[in-house]
């Protein structure tokens, strides 16, 4: 992949690409084959978390990968079951020793699960374990606005990223604009949603044979001028160079309101709405 991924910068200057790679799902030999294939392929942003189970083979990919490690952002995140001080203290650094790393570039609470509202004291946690090095920025995953803002009052700290659900069907457009007014990035999980439903949908095929490019391109392209950062994930190699290959085109206005349109309000993939939502 010679083409440069562009970058964004979070507000405490970290620098991410706008276009990273997803490893939920990918474990052992197998999962650490893609992730190295992914590395070489370009991908400089690795997704991880420590209820994908799979830190060890995003060490073991870093390790083989001729990449060196500085050149590399990993993402990992903290589980909702760990919460507390002393569990968050020690689910970081069990995430650090799981991937044989010495920090990670970014490190997000996975959900604020609002009914055991723990998530303010985990947020003063990761801050913490910011000052000791153990991570260099700090964010969340399916925060609301009030989770956010509840942060910042308690805290005096923001996050500088919130990992969100966010596809053509589920297009998050307030929340998007909380993010923007609050200089918080966005980042979007399942990006390409379920490929097969973008894949049976007519407008996306006419605008992708415009460009002569893939749905999953069209779909890329249309996070990336939305300013969101995206994290797709795929274990086959010409998958993850497709979907890299997408700064050598643009959506017009037309199509990005067009793509606009498909949005729904049931448009979530399970229904995890984190006003109410509980990841254990």
């Amino acid at each position: 992949m010679n083409q440069a991924i562009p970058e964004i910068t979070l507000h405490d200057g970290l620098t991410l690409p706008v276009i990273g790679f997803g490893t939920a799902s990918l474990k052992g030999n197998y999962g650490a084959n893609a992730i190295t294939s992914s590395i070489d392929n370009g991908y400089r942003l690795i997704d991880t978390a420590y209820n994908y189970e799979n830190e060890g083979a995003v060490g073991e990919a870093v390790k083989r990968s001729s990449v060196s490690r500085e050149e590399l952002k990993i993402t990992s995140k903290l589980p909702g079951r760990y919460q507390t001080r002393d569990k968050a203290i020690a689910s970081i650094q069990e995430s650090l020793y799981r991937a044989n790393l010495d920090y990670f570039d970014l490190y997000l609470i996975h959900w604020p699960n609002p009914n055991q509202d723990h998530y303010v004291e985990a947020w003063q946690t990761m801050i913490e374990a910011k000052k000791w090095g153990l991570i260099r920025s700090i964010g969340v995953c399916n925060f609301l606005p009030e989770h956010i803002e509840r942060l910042e009052k308690e805290t005096g700290e923001k996050p500088t990223i919130n990992q969100i659900e966010l596809h053509p069907f589920f297009n998050q457009e307030s929340q998007r604009k909380f993010h923007v007014e609050n200089n918080i990035v966005t980042e979007s999980w399942s990006p390409l949603a379920r490929l097969n439903n973008l894949l049976e949908n007519d407008m996306l095929k006419q605008i992708a044979v415009r460009h002569s490019k893939s749905i999953g391109q069209v779909t890329l392209r249309w996070h990336y001028q939305l300013g969101a950062v995206s994290i797709p994930r795929s274990s086959n190699h010409n998958r993850q160079l497709e979907n890299l290959s997408i700064f050598d085109f643009a959506l017009d206005e037309s199509e990005m309101n067009t793509i606009a349109e498909l949005n729904r309000p049931d448009g979530r993939i399970q229904d995890q709405d984190p006003a109410v939502y509980e990841e254990f």
